[in-house]
């Protein structure tokens, strides 16, 4: 239920819906007092949630930052959080999507000799969309970039960011791995979210950014401050994350 729950409250979570919303309201309410509100709202959230440059600045304050490869030490398992693809039915192939950076990293610090195995944790966080199974299928695809089928362990039964560090803690467990170092991969605006679940489980881990959308040493771009697609994006990241770290809160899964 709390699956199901998390995937419509993520529809309405979208700014631009929000936006949609209020620019319809214009249309609707009536009393020129009223109207004129509702217009300046419609405009107001417009510029606001179009606008990555003002996105960016909150992004990152939340984002987590990154690493070098050279600052950290050998780790015995990289765990790499789900999420980083789509599945294509017509082709039947997996398509890579931005968060696919977790796994490109995963694969870089083992060939480095930073992580000695690599745990994927997750199945499919879709609801209705079919034919994703992800960990099970990247196994292959990293078998196919010549890591050893002994260096790869999947937990492929979770389907959310609380469901991934419960099982991964339980397969721990059950095969002895305590005393062993992880360092946790995934997402910089995902990663504090993430890595509190891991540590409400148990599970004692560092932590390895990717995929930032923030990058402190980028020039400020005055394009950054026009309307863009981009903005509806990075808006809807993190405001996903703001209210699921409060309800993880809420659920006791942080």
């Amino acid at each position: 239920m709390f699956f199901i729950l998390s995937k419509v409250l993520s529809v309405l979570l979208s700014p631009f819906l929000w936006v949609l919303s209020s620019w319809v309201s214009v249309v609707l309410v009536k009393g020129v007092k009223t109207k004129r509100i509702v217009l300046w709202v419609a405009i107001s959230l417009s510029v606001i949630f179009s606008n990555s440059w003002i996105a960016g600045l909150f992004v990152g304050l939340w984002e987590v930052p990154g690493k070098t490869k050279q600052e950290l030490p050998v780790y015995d398992y990289g765990i790499v959080l789900s999420g980083m693809f789509e599945y294509n039915t017509d082709l039947n192939r997996l398509s890579a999507r931005r968060g696919s950076d977790r796994l490109w990293q995963a694969i870089h610090l083992y060939h480095s000799g930073k992580i000695k195995k690599i745990l994927l944790s997750g199945d499919s966080g879709y609801v209705f969309k079919k034919g994703l199974h992800e960990s099970t299928q990247l196994k292959k695809l990293l078998i196919a970039q010549n890591i050893p089928d002994a260096d790869i362990v999947i937990e492929n039964k979770s389907r959310n960011t609380h469901e991934n560090a419960y099982e991964t803690a339980l397969l721990i467990k059950k095969n002895r791995l305590e005393k062993k170092t992880f360092l946790l991969i995934t997402s910089a605006i995902h990663m504090r979210r993430a890595h509190k679940c891991f540590k409400k489980e148990g599970v004692t881990c560092s932590s390895y950014t990717t995929d930032h959308y923030y990058i402190k040493s980028e020039p400020f771009s005055a394009s950054g401050l026009l309307p863009s697609a981009e903005g509806f994006v990075m808006w809807q990241r993190i405001i996903k994350e703001w209210t699921g770290t409060i309800i993880y809160g809420i659920f006791g899964y942080l």
